[in-house]
C-alpha cells in the first residue's frame, strides 16, 4: 500500500538524516521542544499575527442530548483562519515534531505506520467509548 510505503520511508529518512541527536535522550528532548514550539506558533498567530483569535468558555452540552448530537454543541473556541504565513510556521513545527517521534521510533525498533494502523484499531474498536 502506497500510505505504509511513504510513512516507513519518512521513517527510514530520518533514521538517515538523524546524527547528532542519536540518544534516545535527545530524541525525547527535541520532541517535548518541538510539541513546545508548535502550541508557541499557534499562540503566536494569535497574539503577533493576529489572523485567529480564540474565544473560549465552558463547553455547554444539554443533559438529553446522545454522545453524537452532542458534537453539535462543542466549539473548537478558534475564530478566523491561518494565514499563509502562520500556516507554514506551525506546519513546519508540527513537521519537526513527527521527524522527533519517527527518531524515537526508530530508536526503539517501533514502527509508525504499524502504531498508525494500531491505534485506528482501536478507535474503530472502542467507538465512542473511545473518546479523548
Amino acid at each position: 500500500m502506497l500510505k505504509d510505503i511513504f510513512i516507513d520511508d519518512f521513517q527510514y529518512v530520518v533514521d538517515e538524516l538523524l546524527i547528532r541527536n542519536k540518544s534516545i535522550l535527545d530524541s525525547l528532548t527535541k520532541f517535548s521542544e518541538s510539541a513546545a514550539r508548535v502550541n508557541r506558533s499557534i499562540i503566536k498567530s494569535v497574539t503577533n499575527c493576529g489572523c485567529i483569535r480564540i474565544n473560549a468558555k465552558k463547553q455547554e452540552i444539554p443533559i438529553d442530548v446522545s454522545l453524537k448530537e452532542a458534537k453539535k454543541y462543542l466549539k473548537t473556541h478558534v475564530e478566523g483562519q491561518l494565514c499563509e504565513n502562520c500556516r507554514d510556521l506551525i506546519e513546519k513545527e508540527i513537521g519537526s515534531t513527527l521527524f522527533y517521534l519517527a527518531s524515537i521510533c526508530n530508536t526503539l525498533d517501533l514502527n509508525l505506520y504499524d502504531i498508525i494502523i494500531k491505534e485506528i484499531e482501536r478507535m474503530k474498536t472502542l467507538g465512542e467509548f473511545n473518546l479523548r
